[in-house]
């Protein structure tokens, strides 16, 4: 457990340099630790260690890939996140009211749940995060996220900022405070072309 994702980011970045074993993804050399679970007791997208040490190139790529529902180049002209959770499947259902109807209707729910995998149009791209999870087990809103996959090294940080953002507006939505979030990631891994980024950032935040 940790107070805040940006100390959840560099914990779990840490760990990966110093622990992590070596593999690949997408033929890219990685370093890499398996079935790992962040728990962040006040997820704040006004992160003040991101904001600080985080690429502000890469935090506004994924913003956008959270709130533009265009079609995202880098990855293919994949469907942004925003797509899959406004549009889902191109359907016009909005997951996000969805789920604040759901936790309106009955907060003591268990399956406020929506996805971003969208399986038949994802036929090359599968999205890293793809379930995210809602629910109200006292007062707050906590958010339970998998993941396949996560970058720690150019795009975790981006990833908790806009979820801490998303859970925040589902709290707004539904006039709650903000919980717990949780992510639970199945491979959390640097990039070797990360390795100096990152060592230099843990370094001035040690």
């Amino acid at each position: 457990m940790t107070s805040t994702i940006g100390e959840a980011w560099l914990q779990v970045a840490r760990r990966i340099l110093e622990e992590g074993r070596p593999s690949e993804y997408d033929g890219l050399p990685i370093l890499e630790l398996r079935l790992v679970t962040l728990e962040v007791e006040h997820p704040d997208p006004d992160d003040a260690l991101i904001a600080e040490h985080a690429n502000p190139e890469r935090l506004a790529w994924m913003r956008a890939n959270f709130v533009d529902r265009d079609l995202v180049a880098e990855l293919g002209d994949a469907r942004s996140y925003a797509s899959r959770l406004h549009d889902y499947a191109s359907t016009g259902t909005d997951q996000v009211r969805w789920v604040v109807d759901r936790l309106e209707d009955d907060p003591t729910s268990r399956s406020a749940t929506i996805t971003t995998f969208e399986p038949t149009l994802d036929t090359t791209y599968i999205p890293c995060v793809s379930m995210l999870d809602f629910w109200i087990p006292e007062h707050a809103v906590d958010l339970v996220v998998y993941a396949h996959s996560i970058d720690f090294g150019s795009k975790g940080y981006g990833n908790l900022v806009q979820l801490a953002a998303l859970q925040h507006h589902v709290a707004a939505e539904l006039g709650r405070p903000v919980g717990a979030l949780t992510f639970i990631v199945k491979s959390a891994h640097v990039y070797e072309t990360e390795f100096d980024y990152m060592r230099g950032v843990l370094a001035v935040t040690a």
